[in-house]
């Protein structure tokens, strides 16, 4: 019997979202950790209360944080440098706030023409949010090195490695504009990690290895074709300028057919790629 139609419709299921968890500072007391080290070492032989005081004590250096968890539930994060006690139940989770370097691997990817290319990228970033670093993303390292070598995908799919035309934005001859949409990309891909991206560029860009050879030839044979339009251009100046010049100072009295000739004659001449060789006539 087959079955009704409302029995067989699949039902939507609900969109997953996550809750971002964004960096507060501590919200619990705070106090000298020289003072409690102070008090918590005549303590240390009164049923170890001065080892469990201890406990809370806790260094913050330059350009780091610690993000400060209570049974579990984030309580905030310590950045003034120096030396703190809080709650010594408390458990700390230490993140960098340096600058750092990743320099992606040699990606192998195709442009948007298809042409297989090798493709790499430097960028430098630091954690802006220590909540989002530590608690929406598991280990913020390995996220970043991930989403950007997916963004150096998809931008080096985008775009053609030399222009077609003009107006059209390469990965070669546009580094600025593939630099500054690479950037994009990472910075709203590595929002969510609590990232900021300070800058990006590319480090390495060539064909691959297996069409390096063909598309060196190609680009030898464009740059012969746009040398000889330029030198036909000139030519044709120079013998349209050499005829205007016969006429208006009436040298000698050409027609159709010995201008033809004349033009014939220069235009091997300008365009020749070895040195002509001059034949005189002379009458008999």
């Amino acid at each position: 019997m087959p079955y009704r139609k409302e029995e067989t419709a699949l039902e939507v299921a609900p969109k997953w979202e996550m809750s971002p968890t964004h960096e507060k500072p501590y919200q619990g007391i705070t106090v000298p950790g020289v003072l409690m080290l102070l008090v918590s070492l005549p303590l240390i032989f009164f049923f170890g209360l001065g080892l469990l005081m201890m406990r809370g004590l806790v260094l913050v250096e330059p350009n780091e944080s610690k993000a400060v968890l209570l049974f579990g539930r984030y309580r905030g994060t310590l950045r003034k440098t120096g030396f703190h006690w809080v709650n010594p139940f408390s458990a700390f989770r230490t993140v960098s706030l340096r600058a750092r370097n990743f320099d992606s691997t040699k990606l192998k990817v195709n442009d948007q023409r298809g042409n297989p290319i090798e493709i790499a990228a430097v960028v430098v970033w630091r954690v802006k949010d220590t909540g989002q670093a530590l608690f929406d993303v598991e280990q913020y390292e390995s996220y970043v090195t991930v989403q950007t070598e997916s963004a150096i995908r998809t931008t080096a799919a985008k775009h053609p490695y030399d222009a077609a035309g003009e107006g059209q934005v390469s990965l070669r001859g546009d580094s600025e504009e593939v630099n500054h949409e690479l950037m994009k990309q990472l910075t709203e891909r590595l929002s969510h990690a609590g990232v900021e991206v300070i800058e990006v560029r590319l480090s390495h860009l060539a064909y691959a290895p297996e069409i390096a050879g063909v598309m060196l030839r190609r680009q030898q044979a464009e740059a012969i074709i746009d040398a000889r339009a330029r030198i036909v251009e000139g030519a044709v100046s120079m013998v349209k300028l050499a005829l205007d010049h016969l006429e208006q100072r009436e040298i000698v009295a050409l027609d159709d057919e010995r201008k033809a000739a004349l033009v014939s004659n220069l235009l091997v001449v300008l365009c020749s790629e070895h040195d002509t060789q001059p034949t005189i006539q002379t009458g008999v």
